[in-house]
Formats: C-alpha cells, structure tokens, sequence
C-alpha cells in the first residue's frame, strides 16, 4: 500500500494545485494538514482504504465556494463528481472512485451528509481538525476578513447579553460552530485531537475577551 500511495500522491497533488483559488485557508498547505490529521485517524483503522483516504483528503476543495456563496451546500457534490472524472481519467482504480466521491461529498459542513464508509468519516474528522488549534484560529480570522466581518462586537464580545451572530463578528465563530465540532466526530481518535485543539480557541476566546473590553478612563 505505501508504493502505491507514494505512486499517487504527486498525482494528487498535481490535480489538487491545479484547481486551487487564492483562498489562503483552502491553500495546498491545507491539503496536505488535511491527509497527515487523516493519516494519524489511519493508524487507528487499519481496515481503511489508505488511497482512497489519500484522494479524497487532497481532492475534497476542488470546487471551493465562498462561505457566504448561495450554492455553498452544493460544492462538494460538484468536488466528488470533478474528482472521479478527472481520477478516472488518470487510470485511478475503478473500484476505489465511489469511495472518493462518497468521502468527498460528505466531508463538508455545509452539505450536512452523513459519512456512511469508514474512509468517509476519517477524511470528515480530518479536514474539520484542520478548523481547530493554532492553525484554525489563523484561518477563522482569514477568512472573517474575507467576508468583511468584525473581529469581535464592540461591548459584549462574549454575547453574554446577545444573539451569537458570526456572520457580523469573527470571534462568534468559535461558539457558533468550532465548539460543536469535536462532539460530531465520527472516529474516537478524530474526537480526542478535536477537542485538544478546541481548548486553544477557548483560552484564546477568554484572553481575547478580556484584552478587547476596555473600561472608559476616569
């Protein structure tokens, strides 16, 4: 098996950068974040499909849309379906392309599909990891930019007396969704790394809390 993913992944790669936009968040870096979190969900099933692992983890952003595009739930259906066209093109293994397509599909947030196969709930856990830690808080922020949004709400950063809203402030974004991830892993090893990595955005969200609110001066 590693001849033969040492044999496809500069293939992969070579697909993946191919398809890539200027969103720093969904760089090839993130790819690669992406496949390595799956490769350490691997060591605990064994009977995973490494390669189909492999192609989904650098293939799933091949069609990325904007968070806040109308279509947003349709773009990993349109990634899978790319995916298996363009693998199936490069000889991949006929009997591995469902696989890759149905882990592609699945792998999205937005999509909201249920991974059925292992190789789908691996590359799910994987790529939502990637959202937590050091490296998700960069990429929340990232992105909050891009969509033009508040970095925090000026007196209540914390909405403790307000909705949650995330689309208007960046900070909200670790309540509104990141908190919720490691409970919706589908493996237990997915699960352990989530929640380890979501302890950085809550002690972050608590200093940043406590940095932003300023009293007036005397």
């Amino acid at each position: 098996m590693q001849s033969l993913l040492s044999l496809w992944q500069p293939r992969l790669l070579a697909l993946a950068t191919a398809g890539l936009g200027d969103d720093s968040a969904h760089d090839i870096q993130h790819l690669h974040r992406v496949w390595r979190n799956a490769s350490i969900l691997l060591e605990q099933h064994p009977e995973a499909d490494a390669l189909v692992v492999m192609a989904a983890s650098y293939l799933h952003d091949l069609v990325n849309l904007p968070k806040n595009h109308p279509e947003r739930h349709l773009a990993s259906r349109q990634a899978a379906a790319l995916a298996c066209r363009q693998l199936a093109e490069q000889d991949f293994p006929s009997d591995k392309l469902a696989g890759v397509g149905h882990a592609i599909e699945t792998h999205s947030f937005s999509a909201d599909l249920a991974p059925q196969a292992i190789e789908a709930r691996i590359v799910q856990d994987a790529d939502r990891i990637d959202a937590l830690g050091a490296v998700g808080l960069a990429r929340l922020f990232y992105t909050a930019a891009r969509m033009d949004s508040a970095l925090a709400h000026g007196a209540d950063p914390l909405a403790e007396h307000r909705p949650l809203d995330d689309k208007a402030y960046a900070l909200d974004h670790i309540e509104t969704k990141l908190a919720k991830l490691p409970g919706k892993m589908q493996t237990q090893a997915g699960r352990a790394l989530a929640e380890s990595r979501l302890a950085v955005l809550t002690d972050f969200r608590s200093t940043f809390a406590q940095e932003w609110t300023i009293a007036p001066a005397a």
